[in-house]
């Protein structure tokens, strides 16, 4: 398909490659099959996480730690802030949970104290119970 003295070039549905007049350009993030890795539940960036990029590249043989790599000790601070940020949300709708829970069981107090300081029938009741205070 020509457009404009443009060629585009679809390869498999997952590849885009378009080939101007004055040169060859293609996306890398096009040449990776974006469906696959969606039906995978993988990330678009295979680089953004795995083993390759969390874990150390090489160890001592002896047992001591290795250095933090490039980027490795900014990946762990980014962590730990998503850490943190994971347990004061938590926090917070704990206590959005618990706040509503006395809330309501205040409501319930209150409106079992108003239905027992209303007026009670009178007279039927007393009657029809025995009197217990007879003197013999």
């Amino acid at each position: 398909m020509a457009l404009n003295g443009q060629i585009i070039m679809n390869i498999k549905h997952y590849m885009n490659l378009n080939i101007i007049a004055n040169g060859f350009h293609s996306s890398s993030r096009l040449q990776l099959n974006q469906r696959w890795r969606q039906k995978k539940r993988l990330s678009e960036n295979p680089n953004a996480f795995g083993p390759l990029t969390n874990l150390p590249d090489y160890s001592f043989l002896d047992g001591r730690p290795t250095p933090f790599g490039i980027r490795q000790l900014a990946r762990i601070k980014e962590q730990r802030e998503i850490l943190e940020k994971v347990k004061k949300l938590t926090y917070e709708v704990d206590y959005a949970v618990e706040r509503h829970a006395r809330m309501q069981y205040a409501d319930a107090q209150n409106r079992k104290s108003i239905i027992e300081g209303k007026m009670k029938a009178k007279g039927q009741c007393y009657l029809s119970e025995p009197n217990t205070n007879k003197s013999e």
